[in-house]
């Protein structure tokens, strides 16, 4: 009974691996490990708007708009409760996304209001905090197109046969991916008009 039992169990081990069973394990994991990735970046960024508001604000008071839409921004994607569960959530992506975007388009605007200020620019903690978050930046990008790839590479596996047969008896469903239209309001940088009125540079006092 025992040497049946180990027999049916063996056989059973290698039909799952002829249908791809242990391939779509490994690309499941493939795609968390990447989205784990998306939001070590975005948190980096997120952790860098509070000495980054502070440090315009000592230049820039009077651009209190600017200031209260970042935190804003900052906030709603701290409300948001974002892990491997939500990768198979459309909506709960779709809001991940949107709440970035907001933060991204805020933090443009905040830098586009440093141009205003030739003293911000040349100081030193600004300097280092702008190279921080265009080192983010660019680490956010990377991360995004590998978690891309791994999701695509992952639905394809699961829709092809006769991986597909293995993943609809396992529950592997297809899972969403960044939209085409999301990545556009990411990339661009939004138009900021101050208009002919805008208040001079505040004199520093640093």
């Amino acid at each position: 009974m025992k040497t049946l039992r180990n027999f049916v169990l063996l056989l059973l081990v290698v039909m799952l691996s002829g249908c791809g069973y242990n391939a779509i394990q490994k690309q499941d994991e493939a795609v968390k490990a990447a989205w784990s990735e998306v939001l070590n970046q975005y948190q980096r960024r997120a952790d860098l708007v509070p000495n980054l508001v502070n440090t315009v604000k000592g230049y820039a008071q009077h651009e209190e708009k600017v200031f209260v839409e970042v935190t804003n921004a900052r906030a709603k994607i701290g409300s948001l409760q974002v892990n491997a569960d939500s990768l198979n959530d459309p909506q709960k992506l779709q809001q991940f996304q949107a709440a970035q975007g907001e933060l991204g388009n805020a933090l443009s605007r905040l830098m586009v209001v440093s141009e205003n200020y030739p003293q911000l620019k040349a100081d030193g903690l600004f300097q280092n905090l702008q190279a921080q978050l265009e080192g983010t930046e660019n680490r956010v990008t990377v991360a995004r197109n590998r978690y891309v790839q791994a999701v695509q590479d992952y639905n394809s596996m699961i829709r092809t046969f006769p991986n597909n047969l293995t993943a609809k008896m396992f529950g592997y469903q297809v899972k969403p991916n960044f939209s085409v239209d999301n990545e556009k309001a990411i990339s661009t940088a939004p138009t900021v008009d101050f208009g002919t009125n805008a208040p001079a540079p505040a004199a520093s006092a640093h």
